[in-house]
């Protein structure tokens, strides 16, 4: 059976070869402890779970959802970017239901992207921007994320001829794989960017409910022309351990919502509607849930980096999400050292170059272990280290 062109220009999904990994290991009698896929451990809070048990005996849940998501959804969206950001949304025409930020973000490439367009991705970063661009028929232009540059895109450097033809740019911050975060100075220099250049920008914000010593991250829609240019992916998975329910949303220039809202339309059915009641129970009274969450994710950043840095690493601390960002020791590729550590200590971390080719040289470990495992997989580093 001969596959379509856009699937075998396809790498292998990253995570999908993490999980062939583990399955391969523990069926050799490994015990694994894992540091590769960022999934909350925790359990989703209760009241949210009560919500959908309620929800899911009523009848009219049962029945096909409208694909933009319901209102009383888009509504609490709204609220919660007023109550958090100061940010005022039309919740009819700003703001559009999504199966997982994932799913919005693979699929906006096929609302703006014709076969040959550019697409500026960032690198590293995560896998989909550049899959979604592939798979529309589009061709990433890669931005390099550096360490001397904070791992911010320079935006600058980007080649004119390059920028005239860019329908879309991603950026992320808080950032995956990095944890690196951006302020105002940047924001503003993407928007001006994406003013001269007629690009849309797609703000991918999954981490933005996960910071640390009094740091709070901005929404890209914070910004004066933000909603003129561009759009903020958001998803529940992260700051409401709801990785499995899969519910998120796109919001801002209504000119996008509704090209991506059609879209959806005619590929999917929107998200089950007591998933939708669940999300609104979290989106308006979680904070509590959240603020724990952080102080979990706090104390497990401080182990894992104090702990390395034991080994002879010199990290610092990130402000934001729930990843460590390191470089590999002298002598190793990405790809060798975590294939060292796994095969010598039974743990898993996520080779950089696995984002991208500027990840090369660096390894992440996701803080979505409890930190009895993660003290016992450090003690296992170590013993290799010494080696």
């Amino acid at each position: 059976m001969q596959q379509a062109k856009r699937i075998k220009s396809l790498p292998p999904y990253l995570f999908a070869r993490i999980e062939k990994k583990i399955e391969e290991a523990k069926k050799q009698g490994v015990d694994i402890i894992s540091f590769g896929i960022g999934d909350p451990d925790k359990p989703t809070p209760e009241h949210i779970i009560k919500t959908l048990q309620k929800e899911v005996e009523n009848p009219e849940n049962h029945r096909y959802p409208t694909s933009a998501g319901l209102l009383e959804y888009r509504k609490a969206v709204a609220e919660w970017y007023k109550k958090r950001h100061g940010v005022v949304l039309d919740p009819e025409t700003e703001v559009v239901s999504l199966i997982g930020s994932k799913e919005g973000i693979a699929n906006i490439s096929y609302c703006y992207v014709d076969p040959g367009d550019t697409n500026l991705v960032p690198d590293p970063g995560y896998p989909v921007y550049g899959i979604g661009t592939i798979l529309a028929g589009g061709e990433p232009y890669y931005l390099p994320l550096k360490s001397e540059n904070n791992f911010l895109p320079d935006i600058e450097a980007v080649p004119d001829d390059v920028a005239r033809k860019a329908k879309l740019l991603f950026i992320n911050y808080p950032n995956n794989p990095t944890g690196a975060i951006a302020g105002a100075k940047f924001y503003r220099k993407v928007i001006d960017f994406a003013k001269e250049f007629d690009i849309i920008v797609c703000h991918d914000a999954a981490y933005s409910e996960l910071c640390y010593d009094g740091y709070r991250a901005p929404s890209f829609l914070e910004f004066p022309g933000a909603k003129e240019v561009g759009v903020e992916f958001n998803s529940l998975s992260k700051p409401y351990n709801m990785t499995g329910w899969r519910l998120g949303w796109a919001a801002g220039n209504p000119e996008v919502i509704e090209t991506l809202g059609r879209l959806k339309s005619n590929i999917d059915s929107g998200a089950f509607q007591a998933v939708q009641y669940a999300g609104i129970t979290g989106l308006m009274g979680c904070d509590d849930n959240i603020e724990q969450m952080c102080r979990i994710y706090s104390r497990r950043r401080d182990i894992v980096v104090e702990g390395l840095n034991s080994m002879g690493w010199n990290l610092e601390k990130p402000l934001a999400s729930f990843y460590i960002w390191a470089p590999v020791p002298g002598g190793y590729t990405s790809a060798e050292f975590a294939e060292k550590i796994l095969e010598e200590a039974g743990v898993i971390i996520t080779p950089g170059n696995g984002y991208g080719n500027c990840g090369e040289g660096y390894f992440r470990i996701a803080l979505t272990v409890e930190e009895e495992r993660i003290r016992e997989a450090l003690q296992r580093i170590k013993k290799v280290m010494k080696k």
